[in-house]
């Protein structure tokens, strides 16, 4: 699989960070050197923003990589950084911030996804990414909320990538229970999980109620693994406020413990099957 924009920039933002570190400079101290707020520079070092060939020669200077081929390297990965992928036809209608993730996902090898509220936006109907971002979206014209529905359309045709993405979702029970849109888009909804259960790669598991107390109650979350296993996981969380991403080692961590809690108290794939099914029968 083709190496994205997005993991590009999270590449030379590592390397330009390792860098940094090795010649004794504090973030500050350079993004004072280079002219940019601090937060300019932690945004190149964590790939969420391009990096200027203005500032990445200063910074190679700086740092004093002298080596030709490692320079020709970076500045390839620069160049690279700077493609636009596909997502950005989308530019006017996406939410600050998720571009990244829409990014990040594309390029995904796999994703372990807890969900809550919502059906799981790589398993989502039309008609229910329909009555969803109407509700969540409320100022957004009518075809607003049609582009939105069609980049989260687009999204799913990772599912038919070869290889496909490795995709395992739990969904708490509510998700199955609230009916989105009415009956009939709500039983078309599960119906359709049904189906996308028996793709290759996806893996489906619903937290029942019965649960009770669970390690989940902090909401949900979403690991993103790649190909390449030097690209390090990314944790997404998406809150009111935006979308937040937890990279450190401990923080996907922790993540990644919550989520194998979830995956032991959930009912098992075909026992959650079973389960939307009879939430299918039971609608209106």
């Amino acid at each position: 699989m083709a190496t994205g924009p997005t993991v590009r920039r999270r590449r030379l933002g590592t390397e330009l960070r390792r860098l940094r570190d090795s010649a004794g400079y504090k973030l500050e101290e350079v993004a004072g050197m280079l002219g940019v707020a601090p937060s300019t520079l932690s945004r190149i070092e964590t790939g969420k923003a391009p990096t200027k060939s203005a500032y990445l020669s200063q910074l190679l200077e700086l740092y004093q990589v002298t080596d030709a081929g490692q320079r020709q390297i970076l500045v390839d990965m620069a160049r690279e950084g700077h493609r636009k992928g596909w997502w950005a036809a989308y530019d006017d209608v996406l939410p600050s911030g998720l571009g990244v993730y829409v990014g990040l996902e594309a390029e995904a090898s796999g994703l372990r996804s807890y969900e809550i509220g919502v059906v799981h936006g790589l398993l989502q109907t039309t008609d229910y990414a329909r009555a969803v971002l109407r509700a969540s979206a409320p100022r957004h014209t009518a075809d607003q909320i049609e582009r939105l529905v069609d980049l989260r359309m687009e999204r799913q045709r990772r599912l038919d990538d070869n290889p496909p993405l490795d995709l395992w979702v739990i969904h708490d029970e509510a998700v199955i229970r609230r009916t989105v849109g009415g009956p009939v888009v709500m039983r078309h909804q599960l119906a359709h999980l049904l189906v996308a259960a028996g793709l290759p790669g996806v893996t489906l598991q619903v937290l029942p109620f019965d649960t009770g107390a669970h390690a989940g109650h902090d909401g949900p979350f979403s690991i993103v693994e790649f190909h390449d296993r030097s690209d390090s996981e990314v944790v997404y969380v998406e809150s009111t406020a935006g979308p937040i991403y937890l990279e450190k080692d401990r923080e996907v961590r922790a993540c990644a413990e919550v989520f194998d809690r979830l995956r032991a108290a959930a009912l098992p794939p075909e026992a959650s099957l079973d389960l939307i099914s009879k939430a299918a029968r039971e609608l209106a």
